[in-house]
């Protein structure tokens, strides 16, 4: 990767539906050579998706928790169940997998504390090897899902 990728990248992170006519112009590029190195980072897969960002309170979703989990055991096939269960969660925005304890760190998103609860109780802690959830009420987002810092 050159300074032009980083380029490309800096101003796809700000605005994922630039037309490659519009993000060339903002690169110094013409248009093929900038469609080829977009396509190239696609590729390579250091460009995964696009997708847009929504105000999830726009949506009624007024309620967000993290959620730590320790499991009860540590071994592959534990960690495979508990990891595919969580994959099929749909409020789980989501999950990291941590060194020590706790194991695992999900961020959760429900329309209220009714919904989490009851998501707290009939899909959280009915995961497979679940020993401990602790949960954390999320007050204020002081720093929203941001691109990567890349070298300018």
């Amino acid at each position: 990767m050159d300074r032009m990728d980083y380029r490309i990248l800096t101003e796809l992170q700000q605005d994922g539906r630039l037309s490659l006519t519009e993000l060339a112009e903002r690169v110094g590029l013409s248009t093929s050579p900038c469609h080829r190195r977009v396509r190239a980072l696609e590729k390579a897969g250091v460009i995964t998706g696009y997708r847009a960002q929504i105000d999830a309170s726009q949506l009624g979703y007024e309620f967000a928790a993290i959620v730590f989990v320790t499991m009860r055991e540590g071994d592959h096939q534990a960690v495979t169940r508990f990891e595919q269960a969580v994959a099929d969660i749909p409020h789980v925005l989501s999950a990291q997998r941590l060194f020590g304890d706790p194991d695992y760190m999900l961020h959760v998103v429900t329309r209220d504390l009714p919904a989490f609860q009851k998501l707290y109780d009939e899909r959280l802690s009915a995961m497979p090897g679940v020993h401990r959830l602790t949960s954390t009420l999320v007050m204020k987002t002081l720093v929203p899902e941001r691109g990567l810092p890349l070298p300018s």
